[in-house]
């Protein structure tokens, strides 16, 4: 846009007079009558002038170059906007992916420590006879897995907290926790008003604007000229030969070999292209938009499902915990309810991660 400002000044600068300072020195030696033919070049000629141009244009004519230099400036910052949306859907992205590698570390954590809790005490009751040995290594094998998940886990977290420092232009080693993101459904504008669309409503007015330039180009154009200083021979009466001059400058197009009726055609593709861009955008946004709203509802309702589940398969694992206590429950039922629930919440995990980047998906088009 600052460039664009430059343009704008140099459009008035091109129209005010162009002063320059012109040295035409020339000499042509005639040896024993051989050279140039003094009649036509004088032998020696000697130019010290000052020269003054201005062209002339119209209030129209620089109405249209200015408004093109606006629509610019308008393309660039609607450009500016669509690649803030896109970074900030990237680094939510990141975000989120963080954020279920955090949950699901923190759950794996929390898991072991209650596994671990009961491991003293199944390792009591096995060695007073309650449980056979094959029944502890079996529970004894489920914690060292949850234990490796806890590793994997953390590892994860620890690869998707660098990129999204990283995305960021942050750096930060440190292990810390990462809140909800707390994304909530925007409401969308009618898609005609968002910048997405702006787009190709500044494009189309762009092109317009270049139509009506090719148009000023096949316009008569006038300027004058002025100049003073010394012109000379160095022949006769040299103190004379200091004098000024002025002109009158006018180019009227006739024929360019039907270049203007080419640019037109361009100009002219352009535009049904960028029509045709337009109404596939328009398809693509409803077509979208559609899907991930349905997408979502489906999603809600599997976590709607799932936390029923996960309360019964939590409350199934309270009761085995007080049956190991008395001796009175299978450590393979314990195990299965143990897995059942970490299957429940790891597809709860996965669904909330997905709703936060639908959300995320939807509210892309906000802007």
């Amino acid at each position: 846009m600052l460039l664009n400002k430059i343009d704008s000044l140099q459009i008035l600068a091109q129209y005010k007079p162009q002063v320059n300072g012109i040295s035409n020195n020339y000499y042509t030696p005639v040896m024993h009558g051989y050279g140039y033919d003094e009649i036509i070049t004088n032998i020696r000629s000697f130019n010290e002038q000052i020269s003054a141009t201005k062209t002339f244009a119209g209030k129209k004519n620089l109405k249209i170059q200015f408004n093109g230099i606006l629509l610019l400036n308008d393309s660039l910052s609607i450009a500016g906007k669509i690649t803030e949306q896109d970074l900030r859907r990237t680094v939510t992205a990141a975000y989120i992916a963080a954020y279920g590698s955090w949950r699901q570390y923190n759950f794996n954590n929390e898991m072991y420590s209650l596994l671990s809790t009961e491991d003293s005490i199944l390792k009591r009751l096995t060695q007073s006879g309650i449980y056979k040995q094959t029944d502890y290594l079996t529970f004894l094998v489920t914690l060292r897995q949850q234990h490796l998940a806890i590793m994997q886990a953390k590892q994860l977290y620890q690869n998707d907290y660098a990129m999204l420092n990283y995305l960021c232009g942050r750096v930060d080693t440190i292990f810390t926790p990462l809140d909800s993101p707390h994304i909530t459904l925007q409401q969308l504008p009618e898609y005609n008003t968002s910048v997405f669309y702006q787009k190709f409503t500044t494009d189309s007015l762009l092109l317009k604007n270049e139509e009506q330039q090719v148009g000023l180009a096949y316009k008569p154009k006038l300027s004058v000229t002025a100049d003073a200083g010394y012109v000379s021979s160095l022949t006769y009466l040299l103190y004379k030969n200091f004098g000024f001059g002025a002109g009158i400058n006018l180019i009227v197009p006739i024929y360019d070999g039907h270049q203007k009726k080419l640019e037109y055609q361009r100009l002219n593709i352009r535009e049904q292209t960028r029509a045709a861009n337009r109404d596939f955008f328009s398809a693509q946004y409803r077509q979208q938009v559609a899907q991930l709203s349905q997408q979502l509802q489906t999603i809600s309702q599997i976590i709607s499902e799932t936390n029923d589940q996960v309360k019964y398969a939590r409350a199934l694992i309270d009761a085995n915990r007080k049956l190991l206590i008395t001796g009175d429950a299978r450590i393979a039922d314990y195990i299965i309810a143990i897995s059942n629930y970490l299957n429940a919440q790891n597809t709860i995990t996965q669904n909330i991660i997905q709703q936060f980047q639908i959300i995320t998906q939807i509210n892309y088009w906000n802007r």
